[in-house]
This record gives structure tokens, C-alpha cells and sequence, in this order.
């Protein structure tokens, strides 16, 4: 039995400050009784599996916020449409590629399906690494841009040099910095593998 999937989490920062990490709900609950103790109030909403800055409309009770805030429900597919929910895109192949992909006896569409599904299980943790990498790096570029070091971070990030990344982030804000340590150890952005070459032994 597979485990229920769990809800999108996101995070509002008022400066420096990380107000609230959790479920939309709750992330906009908090964010909202903030905002109306203190108008003036600047806060920032990411959401966490994509390190993206978010913009919500709260205005208005809580439950209009809530009400605006919540996705839509995708309309019913029609007759005859897949149960799966296929989203078509226009994909750009060599000849070759086409040519291969039309010999296919299941049909193009599955053929390339079938090839992403075995790519991704072939190195899922890779995959969830470097998307954690991705969504610290644009975190970081709205809420440490201009602090010290920024840069080197980066490189540090992207060669997941857990060491170095981690002293030149010791100085940032605290909240900034543990909501950054979060991000990467719960996807797995640092691999032990490649912390550090292991010693030889004899």
C-alpha cells in the first residue's frame, strides 16, 4: 500500500524573519494575522519544493483568501480523452530520433513515456538532489542576494560542497540560513558521496 501524498508546503518571511513553514492553509492563516496586526508588513511567500516567490491576494477575510489561494479543480476529461490527464507539448527531435521512435510498435507517444519513466527511476535521488539544489539557489536569489558571500555560496551549492557552503552562509540571518539547511537536507542536495573524496585505505 502506497503512502497518501503529501501537501505542497510553503514559507513567509517578513524580512529576515521566517513567520510560518506549513500547508497553504496554515502558511496563509499566519501569514494574513501578521499582515493585519501590521499593514505595513513585508512578506515574502515561497513555496518550498520549487524555491519560487509566490503571490497571494489577501485582502478580505480569511476564508476569501483561502478561497482565492485554492487551485481549481481540473475540468472532467471528455470522451474517449486518457484517464491519466496527457498534457500535449510540442517535442523537437533529430531525424534519426523520429525515425527510431516511428518503428515503435506501441506508438511514438508511449515510446517516449516509457523512456522517461526509465530514466527517471534509474537515478531518482539524483534528480531529487539537484531539484533541491535548484529551489535553494532561487531562495537564496530574493533572500540573500545581497549578503555577503552570496556568490561563492552559490558555486559552493552547485558543486554541493557541504563543507564550504556551509561557512559561507554561517553569517547570514538564522531563519534564512536554517530555512536554506532544510530545504537541502530534505531533498538531499548534499550527497555523502560528494562531501568529501573518502580516504584510502590500505
Amino acid at each position: 500500500m502506497s503512502d497518501p501524498p503529501t501537501l505542497p508546503t510553503f514559507t513567509a518571511f517578513a524580512g529576515a524573519e521566517r513567520v510560518v513553514r506549513g500547508t497553504l492553509e496554515e502558511t496563509l492563516r499566519e501569514a494574513k494575522r501578521r499582515l493585519d496586526a501590521d499593514p505595513e508588513l513585508r512578506l515574502l511567500i515561497f513555496e518550498d519544493a520549487s524555491g519560487k516567490q509566490v503571490d497571494f491576494d489577501l485582502r478580505g477575510t480569511l476564508d476569501q483568501v483561502l478561497s482565492r489561494a485554492r487551485p481549481e479543480r481540473p475540468a472532467r476529461a471528455g470522451p474517449g480523452r486518457p484517464k491519466l490527464g496527457v498534457v500535449s507539448r510540442e517535442v523537437s527531435l533529430l531525424p534519426r530520433h523520429w525515425a527510431w521512435l516511428e518503428r515503435q510498435p506501441q506508438g511514438i507517444s508511449a515510446a517516449l513515456r516509457r523512456l522517461v519513466e526509465e530514466a527517471s527511476k534509474r537515478a531518482p535521488d539524483e534528480d531529487r538532489a539537484r531539484e533541491a539544489r535548484a529551489a535553494a539557489s532561487r531562495f537564496m536569489w530574493v533572500m540573500a542576494g545581497d549578503l555577503p558571500l552570496f556568490e561563492e555560496a552559490s558555486r559552493a551549492l552547485f558543486a554541493s560542497d557541504k563543507r564550504r557552503f556551509t561557512e559561507l552562509t554561517r553569517a547570514w540571518p538564522a531563519d534564512v540560513r536554517e530555512h536554506l539547511n532544510e530545504l537541502l537536507r530534505e531533498g538531499g542536495a548534499f550527497p555523502e558521496a560528494r562531501e568529501g573524496k573518502p580516504r584510502r585505505t590500505r
